[in-house]
């Protein structure tokens, strides 16, 4: 992690992540979700996996913090946190979205925090290498 700024966001992503979490709806698999995204205008977002009946219709909680971020004009993550029962990393699928909104020069740090306070750090694309974005589409 080179950029101090985002360093010093770590425990407030960390925290709203884990604080969100608690508004999951998850009455299918119990398996409860927050995620906290800061944006390059600094706002911070957060998301909570939301369960449905036909399964299909689930949405994770860092795809929740995602839709949210753009829906409100933002466009461009700077750090990811998400909590879980066992810190474990986001989905495939939620990897991909975040990518869409992420600069792989900037690379964005992640944060997987479990339910003692373990973390682990990573980053965005060292979890989806060779990530497809819009830079692989033909512009006219």
């Amino acid at each position: 992690m080179n950029d101090p700024a985002i360093e010093a966001m770590r425990d407030t992503l960390i925290e709203a992540a884990c604080a969100v979490r608690a508004n999951a709806y998850v009455p299918y698999s119990h398996y409860a979700v927050g995620a906290a995204i800061l944006m390059d205008d600094g706002r911070i977002f957060t998301g909570v996996n939301i369960e449905n009946a036909s399964y299909g219709g689930t949405v994770c909680a860092e795809r929740t913090a995602v839709f949210k971020a753009v829906s409100e004009g933002a466009r461009q993550i700077r750090a990811i946190a998400v909590c879980t029962a066992n810190g474990v990393a986001p989905c495939g699928l939620c990897r991909q979205v975040l990518a869409e909104f992420a600069s792989p020069e900037q690379d964005p740090p992640v944060w997987m925090v479990d339910e003692a306070g373990m973390i682990r750090e990573t980053t965005l694309f060292a979890l989806l290498p060779d990530s497809f974005g819009p830079q692989h589409l033909h512009q006219d």
